[in-house]
């Protein structure tokens, strides 16, 4: 193992699928003179210089549509939304244009691209700035999201969706960038997380926890936590929202017969609430307790600390929401 910080496995993938092929380049605001937002792309405008690596103007609609015209014209672009927030300025580029022109070209056309952002609560970056949309742009067809919750899969899903042929939205979380994680030795250029398929990264017996991005950690520590004191918790990374690797959720709930979603995207219309209705029909005579969401509550996020505390799930409220199903 050697110890990596977040944002630096992300400019390994980076750095190495850029050297791998001289079609990748990446497009943003800040992504290359100011070494990116943060600090993602340190070095590789001076590495690869200012045509492969191109700050933009404020405009994401404009970056994300320059990003689909050059993946129609043979190349691998790189968009990189600086907060998930914004990418509601460039919707209609990417749920009307990027998604769909697969399907409405007949397969004739593919938009090989993608697209990295943020999101995460806890910086008291307030309500525009803060917001989890993953449910929002998984409820348009076309695109495939990826949601790392470390070092390892920051890379390994990054390269993979930079190599993948369909546009692929890479989903971080700002609160991991300065957090050093465990890296396997070998996770070099060759590392290659597939897309689609969750993993069980603690087992257990007694309830499944379903999570992604930074509420991973934050479940495997409560896991930890409950091991000691005899209970058994499942907790399953999904790693890829779309498409959703259902069948080791259910697999997962059918030997525990409980299941809790932690997402920290608002708790109506959410992610959470699809996943309790697509494993429903599977897993029910198997169910010992109803499926519990825990996720943000429906307000916006509030600039002020004391109260953005009480948004996000936490090790806390995780804790007594396993409980509660015990």
């Amino acid at each position: 193992m050697r110890k990596i910080y977040y944002r630096d496995a992300v400019l390994e993938a980076l750095d190495e699928e850029m050297a791998r092929d001289p079609m990748v380049m990446m497009i943003g605001e800040d992504v290359g003179v100011g070494d990116g937002t943060w600090r993602c792309s340190k070095g590789l405008m001076k590495k690869y210089g200012d045509l492969r690596m191109k700050d933009s103007p404020i405009s994401e609609s404009g970056i994300v549509g320059m990003g689909i015209g050059m993946a129609l014209t043979g190349m691998r672009p790189i968009v990189e939304i600086m907060f998930s927030d914004f990418m509601l300025v460039a919707m209609d580029q990417i749920v009307n244009q990027m998604a769909k022109v697969c399907y409405m070209s007949g397969g004739q056309k593919n938009v090989p691209m993608v697209i990295r952002t943020t999101i995460g609560a806890g910086r008291a970056a307030a309500a525009q700035h803060s917001q989890n949309l993953n449910a929002v742009i998984a409820h348009f067809p076309g695109s495939k999201i990826v949601i790392p919750s470390d070092a390892y899969t920051a890379k390994g899903l990054l390269k993979s969706a930079i190599r993948e042929d369909n546009p692929v939205i890479v989903v971080e979380h700002r609160k991991h960038y300065s957090v050093e994680f465990d890296m396997p030795d070998d996770a070099d250029e060759n590392l290659l997380i597939p897309i689609g398929k969750a993993a069980v990264v603690h087992e257990g017996t007694d309830i499944t926890v379903v999570a992604n991005s930074y509420q991973v950690g934050q479940c495997v520590k409560v896991a930890e936590h409950l091991e000691k004191k005899g209970v058994s918790v499942e907790v399953i990374d999904i790693r890829t929202l779309v498409p959703l690797d259902k069948e080791t959720i259910v697999k997962s709930v059918k030997k525990t017969g409980r299941l809790l979603i932690v997402d920290e995207g608002y708790t109506s219309f959410g992610v959470a609430a699809e996943i309790c209705a697509c494993i429903q029909d599977d897993v029910f005579y198997d169910l010992d307790a109803p499926i519990r969401r825990l996720c943000a509550p429906d307000v916006p996020i509030p600039f002020s600390p004391a109260l953005e505390k009480f948004i996000c799930p936490t090790e806390n409220t995780i804790l007594k929401a396993i409980q509660g199903l015990l």
